[in-house]
């Protein structure tokens, strides 16, 4: 059977897997992601000639709105829905809908499927999920906590349950890379998250802020004399780690640290106790934890931020095994043994969510 094609386009990546009809890897890459309109269709042609005849194409998307709470096949409607989702997640949205519309053009009878960052998190209780904001600004909106990186955190739920042979009631899943979230999970389900209506709240991270006073912002625009949509560019660009330290590079930031220099260590103090405060948080909301998972680049391989963390945590019973913290490069517990929280390395694999939901559905296109 021919292969599904997984397309998952960041701000500034275009990584691509294609999958047997056994969810066997057939082939993959990440590349520079262009930005123009030209430019994804050049990139989706290159993908083709290694990818032949997809028999459906699925898509990663940032922000589903309060529409998409589950993986939706691509018409005129939703594609007119998602341009208008735009302004929620403007680094990551252009990109995918660029390549949503390359592939339309080169394969038009192939069907297209969209898989949502945000959809994990639609078990959201309406405590977590409203803001304390009067209905009548909120509703027209649909101004309310939206929760990211959900794909990933999916697939960490998943790993999760089968490294340990069941899934423990009270999971918090650390999703650290250039964007970054903490998410609660109570019986397999998002019951809290560090990020909001935008991907700009929550931690620190590579070049955005996390969380920000409201009245900051206002003096910050007033400050610099620019419109709104001018200051969220700027706080998307221009500010975490690489506002902090002047790198967005994690690894730069460490060592520019280890060699003495303040505003690195002033930069990664900022950085580690914005993820110490978000854990400390969900970790009240589920009333205590069982299992620590840490995903995306730098919860896999940085065995630092993951030995800081789990030592702000050791009053709970969190024990990192020093050696497997250490050595680990694959999915695997590095708790130490007997241990009563467990603490988990997994590898990102967004596109294994992805493809998850193209074939839900495809098997419900054929009831």
């Amino acid at each position: 059977m021919a292969p599904i094609l997984v397309v998952n386009v960041g701000s500034s990546s275009f990584k691509w897997s294609a999958f047997a009809d056994d969810a066997s890897l057939i082939a993959s890459a990440n590349d520079r992601w262009i930005p123009s309109p030209h430019a994804a269709e050049a990139q989706v042609s290159r993908v083709l000639q290694q990818v032949n005849s997809p028999r459906a194409i699925g898509h990663r998307m940032v922000h589903g709105g309060p529409r998409f709470v589950g993986p939706v096949r691509v018409d005129a409607t939703v594609r007119g829905t998602l341009d208008a989702l735009r302004p929620l997640a403007p680094k990551h949205m252009g990109p995918a809908l660029a390549a949503v519309d390359a592939c339309a053009r080169l394969l038009p009878g192939v069907p297209q499927i969209c898989a949502f960052d945000t959809a994990f998190h639609a078990t959201l209780p309406e405590e977590a999920r409203l803001y304390a904001l009067p209905p009548a600004w909120t509703e027209p909106l649909a101004l309310r906590r939206y929760g990211f990186h959900g794909l990933s955190v999916a697939w960490a739920v998943r790993r999760t349950e089968a490294l340990l042979g069941a899934l423990p009631p009270r999971v918090v899943v650390c999703h650290l890379g250039s964007g970054a979230s903490i998410t609660a999970i109570r019986e397999g389900r998002s019951v809290d998250t560090s990020m909001g209506y935008t991907t700009l709240d929550g931690v620190v991270m590579a070049t955005r802020p996390g969380h920000l006073d409201p009245g900051a912002v206002i003096v910050l625009a007033e400050h610099l004399g620019i419109s709104p949509r001018q200051l969220e560019a700027r706080l998307e660009n221009e500010c975490g780690l690489l506002g902090l330290a002047g790198t967005a590079d994690l690894r730069e930031v460490l060592a520019r640290a280890d060699a003495g220099e303040a505003r690195a260590r002033t930069a990664y103090g900022v950085y580690l106790t914005s993820i110490l405060r978000a854990v400390g948080a969900v970790v009240g909301v589920l009333g205590g934890l069982d299992a620590l998972v840490f995903t995306g680049g730098v919860g896999e391989h940085s065995a630092r931020v993951r030995r800081d963390t789990c030592r702000a945590f050791a009053f709970l019973g969190v024990a990192l095994d020093r050696d497997r913290n250490e050595s680990s490069d694959g999915d695997s517990d590095l708790a130490q043994d007997g241990a009563p929280v467990r603490v988990l390395r997994v590898t990102a694999r967004e596109d294994l969510s992805v493809l998850a939901d193209v074939n839900q559905v495809l098997a419900s296109d054929r009831a």
